[in-house]
């Protein structure tokens, strides 16, 4: 019996669409996110005789997908500078402001969140997640998938982005800090509502 490997014309058909998705949700722009996924494929097609099977062809294909984000990631650091984000950006002293109290506990009451596994999977909190990074900065948005998505470690991000592990922080705090005032306003907001 032939196994997925070796049926190569059949991968777009049954692994295209959840790839796409996942660089999608990564990468923010449809025509990279195109690019990644035929990267991915002919990458795969060029090393089938090393997929060992001993994971599903899709977990081998997600897996190419993230190393190819990756290095698209690192080619790109390396013409944009990461380092210029002013240190007080538009907003953050009135955010800070309006989310803690002067004992510096939460001010805002977080609503009821309903149930949280219903919603995920409905999609519901995958779509107002990619929304509310679109309306991040890009470079926010980016450093957030790198670490809180894509899991790596923030080791390796200062390294290939050559940025200090403060500056990582902080923008990481400015991104995580934007992406909760968008979802309780888009997400959390209107399960009250």
């Amino acid at each position: 019996m032939k196994s997925d490997a070796d049926a190569p014309e059949r991968w777009v058909d049954e692994h295209g669409s959840a790839l796409y998705r996942y660089a999608l949700l990564r990468l923010r722009d449809p025509h990279k996110a195109e690019e990644m996924v035929q990267e991915t494929f002919l990458a795969a097609l060029q090393a089938r005789e090393r997929f060992s099977g001993e994971s599903s062809l899709r977990t081998w294909l997600t897996g190419i997908l993230r190393h190819k984000i990756l290095d698209l990631f690192r080619r790109e650091a390396r013409t944009l500078a990461l380092d210029d984000v002013p240190e007080a950006q538009q907003g953050d002293v009135g955010l800070i402001a309006e989310s803690f109290t002067a004992a510096g506990r939460w001010s805002a009451t977080l609503g009821d969140w309903g149930d949280p596994q219903q919603a995920l999977e409905q999609g519901q909190f995958w779509a107002v997640l990619q929304t509310c990074l679109d309306r991040l900065p890009e470079r926010l948005a980016r450093l957030f998938v790198l670490r809180e998505i894509m899991e790596t470690e923030s080791e390796e991000i200062c390294q290939d982005l050559a940025i200090t592990p403060t500056n990582l922080w902080t923008m990481l705090y400015r991104a995580r800090m934007g992406l909760r005032q968008c979802l309780d306003r888009n997400w959390v907001g209107k399960a009250r509502g």
